[in-house]
């Protein structure tokens, strides 16, 4: 396969030396291998993010201590430099720390997004510079593609794998510096590819929690690092009647049905979370809809900046929903986003990306 049809066509593999980041598992590492067997100068990189004992030590976490071995593995298989670098400080202020309070302030986080954001696209595409290298890789499921204004973001092909929403924080200049050979693939040519290899890590499994969170209890995390989190309080209606006690509002997200404790004889619904008092709003499905939100810390890549009027496009106000017919506009100095048909579960904490058809213009995060 082709390299240069991989990560673009203005890189020539012969004099181009590539930081990949590494993260243990096939997408990183099969990424690695075109890259060496397209001919590149290839270094390897993996980040300790976290104390293994304090955090958690679990199988098919991101960049636990098992990743890191084999994240060593596939570079001393392929032959090129393999560093382990200590990022445990950096992301525990800026992952860890904001994941704990965005769900005291009763939100939504998406640490995968402020882990791209600061601790990846930031201090270590600094450091991939400081090796040396005229582009730094990574396994993400995504496309960058040169438009007529530069380098564009673009959703994967294979939209099961799709990792455009995660992404939306990466900034200009960070495009102009990443490439993401596996936007064209599906995962299942990825596997085959990690096969042809030999890889070590061809039949590992992907990880489906995130990586400091053990099998998928954020309560239990947020518990530990800010004692209290736990604390209970009442489940009201729309009214302020109460219904029942809950046992720490981040146990609860809006839109979520399932597991409230109470019944009145209709579905309920979490509507809205006040970390005042503790309380769990709840309520039925048509109280979730939802016609416009303000979005916050806005980074737009388009070159057509967002002005008063309405400009039509598509968002996604969370990653597993189909984007949705929208108009994003500013507003009193405020950027909205107005839903042509009304949303339900919109969370604060998450984020709202907004395309163009496949290209990624945009995204900020929802206010409450």
């Amino acid at each position: 396969m082709d390299g240069m049809n991989l990560i673009g066509d203005d890189l020539n593999p012969a004099d181009t030396r590539i930081v990949v980041a590494m993260s243990g598992g096939v997408d990183s590492s099969v990424t690695a291998a075109l890259m060496v067997e397209a001919g590149y100068d290839v270094v390897g990189v993996t980040l300790q993010l976290y104390d293994h004992g304090e955090a958690v030590q679990k199988k098919g976490a991101c960049c636990a201590g098992q990743d890191i071995y084999d994240a060593k593995r596939v570079a001393d298989r392929l032959g090129f430099s393999h560093y382990v670098l200590d990022y445990e400080s950096r992301f525990r202020e800026q992952v860890m720390d904001d994941f704990a309070d965005t769900y005291l302030r009763g939100e939504t986080p998406i640490p995968c997004v402020r882990c791209n954001q600061t601790v990846k696209f930031k201090d270590l595409l600094g450091t991939a510079k400081d090796l040396g290298a005229d582009a730094m890789v990574t396994g993400h499921y995504v496309r960058r593609v040169m438009g007529e204004a530069g380098a564009e973001l673009h959703r994967a092909v294979d939209r099961s794998k799709d990792q455009s929403y995660f992404l939306f924080a990466t900034t200009r200049g960070q495009l102009d510096f990443l490439r993401f050979p596996l936007g064209g693939l599906d995962k299942s040519e990825t596997r085959k590819h990690a096969l042809r290899f030999d890889l070590p890590v061809a039949d590992k499994p992907d990880s489906q929690d995130i990586c400091f969170v053990p099998n998928g209890s954020y309560a239990s995390v947020v518990e530990r690092m800010r004692p209290g989190a736990l604390d209970s309080g009442a489940i009201v209606d729309m009214s302020g009647n109460t219904l029942g006690e809950h046992n720490g509002i981040i146990n609860f997200t809006v839109g979520q049905r399932r597991g409230l404790g109470v019944a009145t004889g209709e579905p309920l619904y979490v509507v809205k979370i006040d970390p005042d008092t503790k309380h769990v709003i709840v309520g039925p499905k048509e109280a979730l809809q939802v016609p416009e939100i303000e979005v916050v810390d806005l980074n737009w890549l388009d070159s057509t900046d967002v002005t008063d009027a309405a400009r039509a496009v598509t968002v996604k106000v969370r990653s597993t929903t189909a984007p949705v017919d929208a108009q994003i506009f500013i507003q009193d100095a405020k950027t909205v986003v107005k839903f042509d048909q009304p949303q339900e579960g919109v969370a604060p904490g998450q984020a709202c990306v907004v395309y163009d058809g496949d290209r990624v213009l945009g995204g900020g995060w929802i206010k409450k």
